[in-house]
């Protein structure tokens, strides 16, 4: 055990309990704005698909059900504009983070490989590669990288934490310089249906990819878009060949989404009219977040999508945490997605109306 925790980082939201404490302690209790977790029900719909299939007694395929993989490859062509999309192009899996902490290691890559990801980044993809023995690399362009030894490229659009969206330009240049090079690209879009101020954009898009999957696989999750981060239900669309060398070392581990999840992903899909709801509900939370910590001296960058505010009043971002922590307001210090964040915080808008309200009120006083 001691060697695997040698090799990996501080778990870094334990860091966060001091403060987390405090504003627990504020009489009208706290308003937790650190962790992008849903609050908002399970629409009924998924409820039920999930219910009406709990009598499912026997192991689920790795794969999916048939019915699965339909929703999944008509889900991508509707909305990422693929095209297509055939079963071998798509493939579930339990999560995201699972996903983004064990494909160096399924890919193979151990020590002497590379893996790259941005220089503000979802901690996970540094965990990844630690966890497989390679080595993390970040990056401001991707297309300025050193490509010796690099094995994995990360791209993520919209960002965690940043917000920030990368435009067509960027992505195809990213894809093209990855292709040149024999760099296998996995882009992390789990928040593209929760654009604001821009429509992000799919690196599966044929004005991104040139109409070809090779090299190239997107990461989706249901977790932001169908408060399902309790069902662990997630998938992968792109290249064949990559999701079907995935497939079978996920089938030797046992990686099985399980069948009433299946089924609710697929009803998940099937839907927008709930999609539409949610992204109203998150619209008017983060209007009035944005206003009351604008009004409050905060810098807002990027966040024209995601689910966060990107905020920082010029100082470290741990003298942010703590003052607001006094307010009973909790949120994330930018320095936990690189040194690049440290004046920076990260202020999820997932809390509910009431809370929101309530952080509002504080702000102002």
């Amino acid at each position: 055990m001691g060697a695997v925790s040698s090799r990996l980082p501080v778990f870094p939201w334990d860091r966060l309990d001091p403060y987390k404490a405090t504003a627990a302690a504020h009489p009208d209790g706290i308003v937790d704005l650190s962790v992008g977790t849903p609050v908002d029900p399970v629409p009924a719909l998924i409820q039920r698909a999930l219910t009406d299939a709990a009598d499912s007694p026997g192991y689920p395929t790795v794969w999916g059900t048939a019915a699965l993989r339909d929703a999944l490859t008509g889900w991508a062509e509707r909305r990422l504009g693929a095209a297509g999309l055939a079963h071998t192009n798509v493939l579930p899996i339990v999560g995201s983070k699972e996903l983004v902490a064990w494909l160096p290691t399924q890919l193979g890559l151990t020590a002497g490989d590379k893996v790259a990801y941005p220089r503000l980044a979802y901690p996970t993809y540094e965990v990844g590669a630690r966890l497989a023995g390679a080595e993390p690399v970040v990056y401001d362009d991707p297309t300025e990288l050193d490509p010796t030894g690099l094995k994995l490229l990360w791209l993520n659009s919209p960002s965690n934490p940043t917000g920030r969206v990368l435009g067509k330009d960027e992505l195809r240049r990213a894809v093209e310089w990855a292709r040149a090079h024999g760099v296998l690209v996995f882009s992390d879009e789990c928040y593209l249906e929760l654009g604001w101020e821009t429509e992000p954009v799919s690196v599966l898009h044929p004005d991104v990819c040139g109409g070809s999957y090779e090299g190239i696989v997107a990461v989706h999750s249901l977790s932001k878009r169908s408060n399902l981060a309790g069902y662990r239900a997630a998938f992968l669309v792109g290249d064949a060949a990559v999701l079907g060398e995935l497939l079978q070392i996920r089938k030797h581990g046992g990686m099985m989404v399980s069948a009433p999840v299946q089924a609710a992903t697929v009803a998940a899909l099937g839907d927008t009219a709930h999609v539409a709801e949610q992204r109203e509900r998150y619209a008017r939370r983060r209007a009035a977040l944005r206003a009351a910590f604008e009004g409050a001296g905060f810098r807002i960058e990027h966040s024209e999508a995601s689910l966060y505010l990107w905020a920082t009043r010029d100082e470290p971002c741990w003298d942010t945490v703590a003052e607001l922590s006094k307010r009973g307001i909790l949120v994330a210090p930018g320095d936990f997605y690189g040194v690049a964040g440290e004046r920076f915080v990260r202020i999820a808008f997932t809390a509910t109306d009431e809370r929101v309200e309530a952080a509002v009120r504080r702000l102002a006083d």
